[in-house]
């Protein structure tokens, strides 16, 4: 049996579900492959190209920074599945205009891309809206602080469900990334310098992936079953909704890339870390590989 460190880089289901479900669902085994999966949100890129990352946004900005050669070899989703979650009396992203919003770091990738949604709001993320740089997690403080005032908006991930925390709070979801922003992310990604893209164990990993895409899909009850161990403080229910809305529906059904999609983000990041785009779509995404 083959064996391949595969760390993860960002919580929640966007990040982690594909890979829990070929997991749990023993795809991996039945592929021939032995994953030790890894959480490596804290590390640096130096130490992350050693083995296949999750989190193709992290490795698009690590390329285009660091120039580390990364590649793709699927993708889960186009949409960034991040939302801006405020207070009662907030009702669009411009009215963030002198407000206070917890964000992620500026160099990571939800911080890159929330820069990239206040800007097409109009709104200059140094100097019209008062940022709280936190490192994502579970964003209990975030919404402590919107219960209490002290910070009016705040950017979270899916390790909750948006729109349910919203209606219990009477607070409004005021943009899903998504919506604003397309880059292909959350797949599978390697540094050639140390591991070969045609790596039997690094394939394998792809079919595994491809299978539980297609659970995904064609299986919401087992899908909702998964998603309820990262979803635990919403209702089934609840859950499933957040599946309808933003999981079969934004999910990709085959791994493959639309790389004029492709083209469009990178150019877009690279001009909000006002770097080069030094390499093309087609040679980051390299999807085209994939076999059944």
């Amino acid at each position: 049996m083959h064996t391949i460190d595969l760390a993860y880089v960002g919580r929640g289901p966007h990040e982690e579900l594909v890979n829990y479900i070929a997991d749990q669902e023993d795809f991996y085994a039945d592929e021939g492959v032995h994953v030790a999966v890894r959480d490596g949100c804290t590390w640096d890129a130096q130490r992350l190209r050693h083995g296949a990352v999750i989190g193709l946004g992290r490795t698009v900005l690590s390329r285009l920074r660091d120039g580390i050669p990364w590649v793709a070899l699927n993708i889960n989703t186009y949409r960034p599945l991040f939302w801006i979650l405020a207070r009662s009396g907030i009702t669009s992203v411009a009215d963030l205009a002198g407000r206070r919003v917890t964000v992620h770091p500026p160099h990571t990738g939800p911080g890159c891309f929330t820069r990239i949604v206040l800007r097409q709001a109009g709104l200059d993320p140094d100097r019209d809206v008062q940022t709280i740089v936190r490192w994502p997690g579970d964003f209990g403080m975030d919404l402590r602080q919107l219960e209490e005032g002290s910070i009016d908006a705040a950017v979270v991930g899916d390790t909750l469900a948006p729109e349910a925390v919203a209606a219990e709070h009477g607070w409004q979801v005021l943009a899903f990334f998504g919506d604003h922003f397309q880059i292909p992310t959350v797949g599978v990604a390697v540094d050639p310098t140390y591991t070969d893209p045609d790596d039997p164990a690094v394939q394998a990993v792809v079919r595994a992936h491809l299978r539980a895409l297609k659970v995904i899909h064609d299986d919401p009850d087992t899908t909702v079953r998964h998603l309820q161990t990262f979803l635990g403080r919403h209702t089934e229910d609840e859950v499933r909704a957040h599946y309808d809305a933003y999981v079969a529906s934004q999910f990709t059904t085959d791994g493959r890339v639309d790389l004029a999609v492709g083209v469009d983000a990178i150019s877009a990041v690279a001009a909000e870390l006002g770097v080069p785009a030094t390499f093309t779509a087609a040679e980051f995404y390299r999807t085209a590989t994939i076999t059944p």
